[in-house]
């Protein structure tokens, strides 16, 4: 029985300089362009469609920065993406963007290649602060890149922000969320800034350079930013993500909602879940995070992964750190009867706090308990 359409995430991990804040797998090793391509394109070929399920209905080229590949690079990973994953028509392809990379050349190249969505890295309206993150464009640039896809036809354009600043007043968060919304993105993540180990801003945070922003401040900020862009038309979909109607991201829900997805090149994953009839186990795998491991293995007709296959508890977890994220929650009736009893019985507390609640046979975040969701996911999985 074949799957239900799947998902395609390409992962360039090149970028012409390094953020403070990054713990994604990235590096600046820009002479391996050519090769990394190419082994991209040989390992799409050793994955055909029969490993994912029939059709592809979502490409996300991710990073990484892939707007720094050059054009014939570009067209090339098109080539193979269109010859050996078929995407339907209406599949919504993404790339994500630097403002300062989005010229009208790139623009129309995008648009040409098929791409009809646009991932774009504001984090913020302020020169100053986005020279603390070492982000190398300017807050001018994120309108002018935005005129510019505009006019090349991509209608569908996401703009990434990041609040909790050390020193950034809830007025200097207002400013960024208003100069964001002028722009009339069709979708908008936010994300409070993050010290993750083995950054250069962890560092400088345990070095005591700045402070962290006092959690009721964060606090407030996120809930601000609901109810603005609640009051703009946006629907909070998912803990970080909003969208005008329509517009939420098909890829990134494949995620939250059990739906396969294969992963192409250094660092990423793919995920399989369990057939219906029960066949096949449910799996994860991902590639070593290594440009020149990665490239070199394929170079020689190999592809350098890990796997391991998911037992119910493990994809009960799973369940647990990603359906929850949604508006939609958790679907009980997914779940086998010891689990779900498992579920309601740890949920009862928040449920009685007013921090969960049930809603169609669905387990639910309530406004109150999305600020603290980390908490209650580690409390709700089996360990």
């Amino acid at each position: 029985m074949p799957l239900e359409m799947a998902g395609l995430y390409i992962h360039i991990p090149f970028c012409k300089s390094r953020c403070v804040y990054c713990g994604f797998y990235s590096t600046t090793l820009h002479e391996w362009h050519s090769r990394y391509v190419n082994a991209l394109c040989h390992e799409m070929e050793l994955r055909p469609l029969s490993s994912v399920g029939e059709p592809v209905s979502t490409v996300y080229l991710g990073g990484g920065t892939p707007s720094v590949l050059e054009p014939e690079l570009l067209r090339r990973l098109f080539f193979f993406i269109n010859k050996v994953y078929r995407p339907v028509p209406s599949c919504e392809t993404t790339i994500e963007c630097n403002p300062d990379d989005v010229t009208p050349e790139l623009s129309t190249l995008l648009s040409e290649l098929g791409v009809n969505r646009v991932s774009m890295g504001a984090q913020t309206f302020s020169d100053e602060r986005l020279n603390f993150l070492h982000r190398r464009h300017t807050a001018g640039q994120v309108g002018t890149a935005m005129e510019r896809l505009r006019t090349a036809g991509i209608g569908n354009v996401s703009i990434d922000l990041m609040y909790g600043f050390p020193g950034e007043t809830l007025d200097d968060w207002q400013r960024d969320i208003r100069a964001a919304l002028a722009l009339r993105p069709e979708h908008l993540s936010a994300y409070a800034l993050m010290y993750e180990e083995g950054t250069p801003l962890y560092r400088q945070w345990q070095e005591g350079r700045f402070r962290e922003t006092d959690e009721e401040l964060e606090r407030t900020m996120y809930y601000t930013l609901i109810d603005q862009l609640a009051a703009a038309g946006y629907e909070h979909y998912e803990l970080s993500n909003f969208a005008r109607p329509g517009y939420r991201s098909r890829h990134n829900s494949s995620y939250w909602h059990d739906v396969p997805y294969i992963g192409i090149g250094a660092a990423a994953h793919s995920y399989s879940p369990r057939l219906p009839a029960g066949d096949k186990a449910a799996c994860r795998s991902w590639n070593v995070s290594d440009v020149r491991r990665y490239t070199e293995a394929l170079e020689h007709g190999g592809r350098p992964c890990e796997r391991e296959l998911l037992d119910e508890e493990t994809h009960y977890n799973d369940t647990v750190l990603t359906a929850l994220r949604t508006c939609e929650g958790i679907a009980l009736d997914t779940l086998p009867a010891p689990l779900r009893s498992y579920l309601l019985q740890n949920a009862r507390r928040y449920i009685d706090t007013n921090l969960l609640k049930m809603a169609d046979e669905h387990l639910v975040l309530t406004r109150q308990g999305l600020f603290v969701s980390d908490m209650i996911m580690a409390d709700l999985m089996k360990v």
